[in-house]
């Protein structure tokens, strides 16, 4: 191009001293606020279309649905994952005066708790998962020698099954005294993971079963 040749510029540099009013003029007319929503609801638009949204489904996510919260009875309870025992707000919903069972619909953390104030981690966050799970394991689960699949057994079965292997391993490995003929009465192919949800009764009496057994290795799932 040669000096001197004249172009078309769509956006025309003011010389100094112009005046740029006239190419300010339209956005001024656009507020900020307007500029906001017109930019979210077509980021919104865009997002549902992207996921797969047709016009239905965009009109059925944008609409307003009732508060999940609405007519249910509130609980406070202390979380069992761990000894940190968080504290918790359960919702559910029926009437436990009339007999109905209660439905519990959501969970969350109990924001006047000293210990959490509200907050939880990713288990404590997901404890409906402990009711709604569709693979919750709610009775003992056994693969047979074998066998590639897992089946369902009673808890006397699975109770009597745990005893007799762990009688059979403390038979074998159990060590009643060491290298110098001291006696230690000790069991230490074995280990004992006990639950957090009992009461200060349960666990001295399991303390006391697994450490007369001999058994070394014992926690508590509380801590873990």
């Amino acid at each position: 191009m040669q000096v001197g040749d004249r172009f078309s510029n769509p956006f025309p540099v003011p010389r100094v001293g112009q005046s740029c009013r006239r190419h300010t003029s339209m956005n001024m007319e656009l507020s900020r606020r307007q500029f906001l929503g017109t930019a979210g609801a077509g980021l919104a638009g865009t997002t549902l279309g992207a996921l797969g949204f047709g016009p239905a489904e965009e009109a059925q996510a944008a609409a307003i649905r009732p508060f999940k919260l609405f007519n249910t009875t509130e609980t406070r309870n202390t979380c069992t994952y761990c000894s940190v025992a968080c504290g918790i707000l359960i919702f559910s919903k029926g009437d436990l005066k009339k007999g109905e069972k209660a439905d519990i619909t959501h969970i969350e953390g109990d924001v006047d708790h000293p210990t959490n104030r509200g907050t939880l981690c990713p288990k404590g966050a997901a404890l409906l998962d402990i009711v709604k799970s569709e693979t919750r394991l709610k009775q003992p689960m056994i693969r047979r020698a074998g066998s590639n699949k897992f089946e369902a057994i009673s808890w006397d079965a699975a109770l009597d099954k745990i005893a007799r292997a762990m009688k059979d391993d403390r038979d074998a490995n159990f060590i009643a005294k060491n290298a110098d003929g001291v006696t230690v009465n000790r069991w230490t192919t074995t280990g004992f993971l006990a639950a957090s949800a009992t009461t200060n009764e349960t666990a001295w009496a399991t303390y006391k079963v697994v450490r007369s057994l001999g058994m070394v290795v014992f926690d508590n799932q509380a801590r873990v």
